[in-house]
């Protein structure tokens, strides 16, 4: 649903998303840094929060952070922007897998065609990366990923048409394998082509048709974000909502009405997370925040190299630990089969 209700969105208003080079303050508050940092700090309940895990796992969850945080510091070090254009791409990285573990959640049960499972791989890929190159050979939007200049632009318009034959023909192969299984055995999986299309608007309409920020940032985080955060709420309510789970916190999170309790602590972490950034490095929404007001702060290069790596410390070990906690098996999504 979230994709396709953010890209409704944007159809009834289009003077708002078209062309747009701003985010307001109440746009970036809740796109950003609710639901985006919001989905980042969620990643604690399947880990850090819980006691089972994070004594399984105890040499992984802190390995990951420390590597993490030094190589983040080397990088900064080295140049600024050279850390910003890795952490993007690493964090394009994640988006991408994210939708093909999206779909993998909803094909984990049928059964095993050859063909079909490349067709769909080749597919979510497709519809991700086809949006992406385009992005990177038709140069500068009127958005960035995380600041301007952080992307690769290679400025080889030429290959944008062999490149639109492409994504056409892939995505136009899927529907139609997908509409001959239907024909032989009488079966759609609606929540798995929900994904597939959802994924191909999303990806499409904000970067490719909608050359405006908002629109980027909406489509964009919506359908990463929401569905992220209601997948670790759906999982956890299966695990712990039972008295059986050894954590009080998590019972009492994953309990009926726990839900406020699930966003008021991720939105709380991610209200202070940005709190900080924009005290010590952005310094752009004074409106959210009033820092500058008692504070302002002028930091060293030196000071930074070490601030900016922790500040972004949550976001990179979201990004990694993300591809060891839902590993399906057995049609369960339990890393390491820890329970």
């Amino acid at each position: 649903m979230p994709p396709f209700a953010s890209l409704l969105v944007i159809i009834l208003f289009p003077q708002q998303f078209e062309n747009n080079k701003n985010l307001p303050d109440l746009w970036w508050v809740v796109l950003v840094l609710l639901i985006d940092v919001g989905h980042v700090y969620s990643t604690l309940y399947r880990t850090y929060f819980d006691p089972a895990a994070l004594k399984k796992q105890r040499s992984l969850l802190w390995t990951i952070p420390f590597f993490g945080f030094v190589a983040g510091v080397l990088m900064y070090s080295i140049s600024h922007m050279l850390f910003w254009r890795l952490l993007a791409y690493v964090a394009v990285f994640h988006f991408i897998r994210q939708q093909y573990g999206f779909m993998r959640v909803y094909s984990r049960k049928e059964s095993k065609i050859g063909f079909s499972s490349l067709i769909d791989n080749l597919s979510i890929y497709t519809a991700a990366l086809c949006p992406l190159l385009y992005w990177h050979l038709r140069g500068p939007r009127n958005f960035n990923w995380f600041l301007e200049g952080d992307f690769f632009y290679l400025d080889v318009q030429a290959l944008i048409f062999p490149l639109t034959v492409v994504y056409i023909v892939i995505l136009a192969a899927y529907f139609c394998k997908e509409m001959l299984l239907f024909a032989r055995y009488d079966y759609l999986n609606i929540p798995k082509i929900a994904i597939v299309s959802g994924t191909t608007l999303s990806w499409y309409f904000g970067i490719v048709y909608y050359n405006g920020d908002m629109a980027f940032t909406l489509l964009n985080v919506i359908s990463h974000g929401i569905p992220y955060i209601g997948l670790v709420y759906l999982h956890g309510r299966k695990l712990h909502a039972k008295q059986s789970s050894n954590s009080r916190l998590l019972r009492l999170v994953f309990n009926r009405f726990g839900w406020v309790f699930f966003l008021i602590i991720i939105f709380l972490f991610a209200f202070i997370e940005e709190g900080i950034w924009d005290l010590t490095v952005w310094q752009e929404h004074n409106a959210v925040f009033g820092w500058r007001k008692i504070i302002n702060l002028n930091l060293s290069e030196q000071t930074l190299s070490i601030l900016v790596p922790l500040l972004a410390l949550p976001q990179i070990t979201h990004y990694i630990l993300d591809g060891f906690i839902w590993k399906v098996k057995d049609d369960d999504f339990a890393w390491g089969k820890y329970r």
